[in-house]
């Protein structure tokens, strides 16, 4: 079982990776960084929540998760 702290951490790490991917393709495309930024950023912000409630729904369902012993010395 994760923290709710530790899933966002782990979905604002993940997302800056994947925000300067998303910045540097917008900007190819474009060829306007002004826009490619705010590409980015819009990006980023939706990716984020989209991430953390994908986390927390995984943390719900028993597929593949060990059951912790009933007991430990």
């Amino acid at each position: 079982m994760e923290s709710h702290l530790r899933s966002i951490f782990k979905a604002v790490t993940w997302r800056t990776g994947g925000t300067v991917v998303t910045f540097l393709t917008a900007w190819l495309v474009i060829g306007r960084i002004d826009d490619a930024a705010k590409i980015g950023v819009v990006d980023t912000l939706l990716k984020i929540g989209v991430f953390y409630f994908h986390e927390r729904l995984w943390n719900h369902l028993p597929f593949g998760k060990m059951k912790p012993p009933e007991y430990q010395i």
